[in-house]
Protein backbone atom coordinates (compact mmCIF):
# COMPACT_ATOMS: atom_id res chain seq x y z
CA UNK A 1 0.00 0.00 0.00
CA UNK A 2 1.35 3.39 -1.06
CA UNK A 3 0.67 6.31 1.31
CA UNK A 4 -0.89 9.42 -0.21
CA UNK A 5 0.24 12.79 1.18
CA UNK A 6 -2.42 14.79 3.03
CA UNK A 7 -2.06 17.70 0.58
CA UNK A 8 -3.13 15.32 -2.17
CA UNK A 9 -6.13 13.84 -0.36
CA UNK A 10 -7.37 17.28 0.73
CA UNK A 11 -7.04 18.90 -2.71
CA UNK A 12 -10.22 19.96 -4.47
CA UNK A 13 -9.08 19.21 -8.01
CA UNK A 14 -6.55 17.02 -9.81
CA UNK A 15 -5.52 16.64 -13.44
CA UNK A 16 -6.13 13.16 -14.87
CA UNK A 17 -3.80 12.05 -17.65
CA UNK A 18 -4.77 9.15 -19.90
CA UNK A 19 -3.37 7.83 -23.18
CA UNK A 20 -5.48 6.28 -25.93
CA UNK A 21 -4.77 3.64 -28.53
CA UNK A 22 -3.37 6.34 -30.80
CA UNK A 23 -0.66 7.15 -28.24
CA UNK A 24 -1.91 10.70 -27.75
CA UNK A 25 -2.07 12.04 -24.18
CA UNK A 26 -5.31 13.46 -22.84
CA UNK A 27 -5.44 15.68 -19.75
CA UNK A 28 -8.58 16.83 -17.90
CA UNK A 29 -9.29 18.41 -14.52
CA UNK A 30 -11.32 16.18 -12.19
CA UNK A 31 -12.77 16.15 -8.71
CA UNK A 32 -11.93 13.05 -6.71
CA UNK A 33 -12.10 11.28 -3.39
CA UNK A 34 -9.71 8.84 -1.74
CA UNK A 35 -10.91 5.51 -0.35
CA UNK A 36 -8.10 3.49 1.28
CA UNK A 37 -5.52 3.10 -1.51
CA UNK A 38 -7.97 3.90 -4.30
CA UNK A 39 -8.80 7.23 -5.90
CA UNK A 40 -12.30 7.62 -7.30
CA UNK A 41 -13.92 10.05 -9.69
CA UNK A 42 -17.12 9.83 -11.70
CA UNK A 43 -18.97 11.21 -14.66
CA UNK A 44 -21.43 13.73 -13.30
CA UNK A 45 -24.33 15.73 -14.64
CA UNK A 46 -22.44 18.92 -15.45
CA UNK A 47 -22.92 19.87 -19.14
CA UNK A 48 -20.51 18.11 -21.50
CA UNK A 49 -20.12 18.20 -25.26
CA UNK A 50 -20.63 14.40 -25.38
CA UNK A 51 -21.34 11.50 -23.06
CA UNK A 52 -18.70 9.42 -24.87
CA UNK A 53 -15.85 10.85 -22.82
CA UNK A 54 -12.34 10.39 -24.18
CA UNK A 55 -11.00 9.57 -20.72
CA UNK A 56 -13.30 6.52 -20.54
CA UNK A 57 -12.30 5.30 -24.01
CA UNK A 58 -8.63 5.85 -23.18
CA UNK A 59 -8.86 3.89 -19.92
CA UNK A 60 -10.53 1.03 -21.79
CA UNK A 61 -7.63 1.02 -24.29
CA UNK A 62 -4.85 1.66 -21.75
CA UNK A 63 -5.65 1.59 -18.02
CA UNK A 64 -2.37 3.24 -16.94
CA UNK A 65 -3.10 6.79 -15.71
CA UNK A 66 -1.49 9.63 -13.79
CA UNK A 67 -3.03 12.25 -11.52
CA UNK A 68 -1.39 15.55 -10.63
CA UNK A 69 -2.25 17.88 -7.77
CA UNK A 70 -0.14 21.02 -7.39
CA UNK A 71 0.10 24.39 -5.74
CA UNK A 72 1.56 27.43 -7.47
CA UNK A 73 2.08 30.90 -6.04
CA UNK A 74 4.30 33.92 -6.45
CA UNK A 75 6.20 32.81 -3.36
CA UNK A 76 8.18 29.98 -4.90
CA UNK A 77 9.14 28.64 -1.49
CA UNK A 78 5.51 27.46 -1.20
CA UNK A 79 5.40 25.49 -4.48
CA UNK A 80 4.66 21.75 -4.40
CA UNK A 81 3.20 18.94 -6.46
CA UNK A 82 2.11 15.33 -6.00
CA UNK A 83 1.84 12.88 -8.90
CA UNK A 84 0.08 9.55 -8.54
CA UNK A 85 0.53 6.79 -11.10
CA UNK A 86 -1.87 3.88 -11.15
CA UNK A 87 -4.20 1.55 -12.97
CA UNK A 88 -7.77 2.66 -13.66
CA UNK A 89 -10.92 0.59 -13.97
CA UNK A 90 -14.41 1.70 -14.91
CA UNK A 91 -17.14 0.56 -12.50
CA UNK A 92 -20.58 1.45 -11.17
CA UNK A 93 -19.47 1.51 -7.49
CA UNK A 94 -22.20 3.26 -5.45
CA UNK A 95 -19.86 3.62 -2.44
CA UNK A 96 -17.49 5.68 -4.60
CA UNK A 97 -20.36 8.00 -5.49
CA UNK A 98 -21.12 8.36 -1.78
CA UNK A 99 -17.47 9.29 -1.08
CA UNK A 100 -17.65 12.00 -3.74
CA UNK A 101 -20.92 13.35 -2.29
CA UNK A 102 -19.29 13.60 1.15
CA UNK A 103 -16.26 15.53 -0.15
CA UNK A 104 -18.18 17.80 -2.54
CA UNK A 105 -21.46 19.28 -1.22
CA UNK A 106 -22.14 20.50 -4.78
CA UNK A 107 -23.24 16.94 -5.56
CA UNK A 108 -26.37 17.58 -3.53
CA UNK A 109 -27.45 19.75 -6.51
CA UNK A 110 -25.55 18.23 -9.46
CA UNK A 111 -26.54 14.70 -10.51
CA UNK A 112 -23.84 12.10 -9.94
CA UNK A 113 -24.71 9.04 -11.95
CA UNK A 114 -21.40 7.44 -12.93
CA UNK A 115 -19.71 5.61 -14.41
CA UNK A 116 -17.01 5.60 -11.77
CA UNK A 117 -13.29 5.59 -12.47
CA UNK A 118 -11.37 3.79 -9.72
CA UNK A 119 -7.60 4.23 -9.71
CA UNK A 120 -5.46 1.74 -7.85
CA UNK A 121 -2.35 3.62 -6.69
CA UNK A 122 0.98 2.09 -7.75
CA UNK A 123 3.41 4.97 -7.27
CA UNK A 124 3.49 8.41 -5.65
CA UNK A 125 6.06 11.09 -6.54
CA UNK A 126 6.30 14.44 -4.77
CA UNK A 127 8.24 17.67 -4.92
CA UNK A 128 8.31 20.53 -2.44
CA UNK A 129 6.54 18.82 0.46
CA UNK A 130 9.45 19.20 2.90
Amino acid sequence: MVALPEKFTEADVARLATVGQDGQPHLVPIVFAVRQNTIVTAVDGKPKSTTRLKRLANITANPKVSLLVDHYGRDWSQLWWVRVDGVATITEDAAALDALRVKYPQYQQVPLHGPVIEISVERVATWGLA
